[in-house]
């Protein structure tokens, strides 16, 4: 079973949310980026999300883009994202999906991509700008090696475009809580409940919540809602804020408060 799956029904039958943090590949360098990571899973991080950096990030605000700029300015490339996934997976069992944009993994070929990442100890793939029609070629390579292509929804996806998403869909539905793009946020939406109840009438894999996601209440709030939270933006801003040394110790301590809500 593939270990996305193995975590929505552990989680399940816990009555908890999967909480997955974002790290971002070569950030804040490409040794810190593993220490961030494995900090996070000590924290208590169900599964973890491997953003590869990217220099047009269309679904990405200011945070999430300047951790991408400054690993690209490292010299970070798709490499580094299968040597990081390979690092994390020695030390741990939870489920890792390298998220990235289309155009470098048509680059690198889709076939070479789902192999390297399985290869490595991927379990799925996320990719926010391909439609699910656009998605045969990736999503057939991807499960010739046993991961899972993640879908998107949006607050303004009609009921049927959520069926149509659902049909085939693997993993879990990344259910974007906003229009626009990732950014830490004080409230969520007042419509997120009804959003994610659609989305749920829609199909019946798991829902999992990303976009704006920062604080424990956050968390706490979709509790009966959704399966899953994906927390990105708010832990690059704790990193980014923290004196010299100390980024990866608070931004641990923030997964930490997380975990306990979900």
């Amino acid at each position: 079973m593939n270990r996305i799956d193995a975590s929505f029904q552990s989680a399940k039958a816990e009555s908890r949310l999967v909480l997955a943090p974002y790290v971002t590949v070569g950030y804040p360098t490409r040794e810190s980026a593993v220490e961030l990571a494995l900090a996070y899973v000590e924290a208590g991080a169900d599964m973890l999300e491997i953003g590869m950096p990217f220099s047009d990030p269309i679904a990405d605000g200011p945070t999430v883009q300047l951790a991408s700029q400054i690993a690209l300015e490292g010299g970070v490339w798709l490499e580094d994202a299968f040597h990081l996934v390979e690092r994390i997976r020695s030390h741990t069992d939870i489920p890792l999906a390298l998220m990235g944009y289309a155009n470098p993994f048509m680059q690198f070929g889709l076939g070479a991509l789902a192999r390297e990442s399985s290869a490595a100890g991927a379990d799925g793939l996320i990719v926010p700008d391909v439609l699910p029609e656009h998605a045969h070629d990736i999503e057939s390579a991807n499960a010739r090696h046993g991961l899972h292509v993640i879908r998107f929804a949006a607050p303004t996806t009609p009921l049927a475009r959520l069926r149509q998403i659902g049909q085939g869909a693997r993993g879990f539905i990344y259910c974007v809580s906003v229009t626009g793009v990732t950014g830490s946020r004080a409230q969520l939406s007042e419509s997120l409940p009804a959003y994610l109840a659609r989305v749920g009438k829609a199909t019946t894999i798991p829902r999992v919540v990303g976009f704006g996601i920062s604080k424990p209440e956050h968390l706490r709030s979709l509790h009966g809602r959704a399966e899953g939270a994906i927390v990105a933006s708010a832990l690059i801003d704790i990193v980014q804020a923290s004196p010299p040394g100390r980024g990866i110790e608070a931004a641990a301590a923030h997964v930490r408060s997380l975990a306990a809500a979900a």
